[in-house]
Parts: C-alpha cells; structure tokens; sequence
C-alpha cells in the first residue's frame, strides 16, 4: 500500500466514499466558515494547480474552510493525483463518485455534504479566478442582505462561440423576463452563497451545467438578493466537456424549464391572451365579412388561445402549491 493510501481515512457520507487527510478536523456541518465545492472530471494535467491556488488563497483568508473535491469518475489519473496529493493539502476532503453524475450532481451532493456556512462553487479547469474566492465570502460577510453573489464574466472564451453566445443571451433575457431582475451573467461557474439559504433548492438542481442556472433562478426567484462581482474569464485547460448538438438540446430544454419552472404565467399569458385578442377580432371580421360565418383559421387561434391560458393558469397553481 502507497504512503498516500495510507495517509487517508475513508468514511461514509450519504452514499458516496469521502477520503480525508490523516488531522483533518471537519466536524459537521455549519462547523466551518466556507466550503470550495470543486468538481472534476479528467482534470489530470491541472488539478494540483487548482488546488494549490485555491488553498493558497483560502489560508491566507483567515476563514476556516475545507476544499471539497468530487472525482467525478474520471477516465483519466485524475483521482490517482487527488489520491496522491491529500497529505499534503490538510483542509481538502476528497469525495470519488461510483458513477459519473454531471457537474450539477456533483454540486449538488457537495452541497448538502459541505461543513462550511457559505458555499462556494467554482471549477478545476483554470477559467476562473480562483485566488479571488476569498473576496467573494468576504462580500458575504460584509452584505449580511444578500445571499447568493456570482463572479460576472467579462468575455465568453469557451468553444463554439458564434452559435453559444446567442443561446446564452436568449437564455439570459427569458430569465431577466422571468426574474424581473438585471442578470448579468447567468451561466457563471463561480459563485458563493449561504448554504441554508440554497438547501431546500438543491433537489431542483439538474444534473448538467445548466444547475448554476437553476440556482440562481432559485434564489431570484424566490426573493433572496442576488449580487454580482466582474471577473476575468480565460480560456480553459484541457478539453472542453461542451458538446454542441447535445448542450444546444440542453438549452433549449433549460428555458423550457425555467418558463415552467419559476413563473409559467408570466410568459405563457402573454401568448394566450394574444391568440384570443386575435382570434376574437378574427371572428368578428368573418361574420361581417363572410355573412355570420366564422373562419377555421379564427376559431383555431381562438382555441388556442384558451388551451395556452388554461396550461398557465394551470401551471401557475401548481408553482404556487408547490412552493406552499
């Protein structure tokens, strides 16, 4: 057995093996000041660069923190390296997946796993300006009003630019719209918030990217104050986990959930109303255009129009009781 293997303790947590260094003093939850939630997956080459800038930052911060790292089962060394590198980082605790969950699953668990009060959720593959985490509690700190404040990217690096972009500009003004809040990035990997604040939304959190998403609608959604703080954003190490056709179905099932998800009425309505004016002023140019007759095109829009009121309404009590 290595020095490394056995220097680690595995212990239970819910139904995923956590490793933690030999000292490491995590007691419980709400025990900690802050927990780096840090998924990933085929990071190899640049995991221990993230893991030495984070550390590094977060020991000179003065807060009481762990780094929870999620293998989420890399085909690559990656857990090998995490393994390896335990010793000599005192504060991580590492948690391997059995399977791979997607990055909101690991965010998730790692969420409801973390001993820290604030949660802070970022990424191994060198996008973000991790030295900065401690900046981003401290706004915590100092703003006890707001819950939630998410690093605002000042430019879009990743790969399929020209067509990503518009996706996510669409996805962000229906969320504006949905929200009725400025949101200047909603897609943002980097963001800290209180972790009994976001709890009893963790269980909406899909399984993909599109849970930083989720979580910020979550808490605009739901009256918890949202802020931002801009960032530099730079181009990833590795290969990108974006795959277009997939992640392009993805997006459009995203806004198909938020609409549905958060404020159904306050989009559908718009469509339903609009559809019986139409169909209603339609009908009445065909009955005195066509001797009381009433076109198949307007009695169409007409029933449209109440189908889409009926699903919003619908969809508006549901929202409402569930939320109840």
């Amino acid at each position: 057995m290595s020095t490394a293997e056995q220097s680690v303790q595995p212990t239970m947590r819910g139904a995923h093996l956590s490793l933690t260094a030999s000292g490491h003093a995590g007691t419980g939850a709400n025990s900690l000041d802050v927990t780096v939630v840090l998924p990933c997956y085929n990071e190899q080459d640049h995991v221990l660069a993230e893991l030495e800038r984070i550390t590094a930052a977060m020991d000179g911060s003065g807060y009481s923190y762990e780094l929870l790292v999620i293998d989420d089962k890399s085909t690559d060394a990656t857990l090998d390296v995490l393994k390896q590198a335990l010793p000599a980082y005192p504060r991580m605790r590492l948690m391997p997946f059995r399977t791979n969950g997607g990055s909101g699953t690991a965010r998730r668990i790692g969420t409801a796993e973390a001993y820290g009060r604030i949660v802070v959720w970022t990424d191994a593959d060198m996008t973000y300006p991790n030295e900065r985490i401690p900046e981003f509690v401290e706004y915590l700190q100092a703003h006890p009003d707001v819950d939630q404040v998410v690093g605002a990217r000042t430019s879009e690096q990743g790969t399929h630019k020209v067509l990503r972009v518009p996706a996510k500009w669409l996805i962000r003004k229906t969320a504006e719209r949905l929200a009725a809040a400025k949101i200047p990035d909603l897609n943002s990997g980097l963001r800290a918030f209180r972790r009994v604040v976001a709890l009893p939304y963790l269980r909406l959190l899909p399984p993909g990217f599109s849970c930083v998403t989720t979580i910020t609608m979550s808490f605009l959604s739901n009256q918890h104050p949202v802020d931002y703080l801009a960032i530099d954003y730079a181009k990833r190490a590795g290969t990108s986990k974006f795959h277009f056709v997939k992640d392009a179905y993805r997006y459009i099932l995203q806004v198909l959930r938020m609409v549905m998800y958060f404020n159904p009425i306050k989009v559908l309505m718009p469509f339903g109303l609009g559809s019986l004016g139409i169909g209603f002023i339609k009908g009445v140019v065909d009955v005195i255009r066509y001797d009381f007759r009433i076109t198949t095109n307007a009695v169409l829009l007409f029933v449209t129009g109440m189908i889409i009121i009926a699903m919003a309404l619908l969809a508006d009590l549901i929202v409402r009781s569930r939320a109840e």
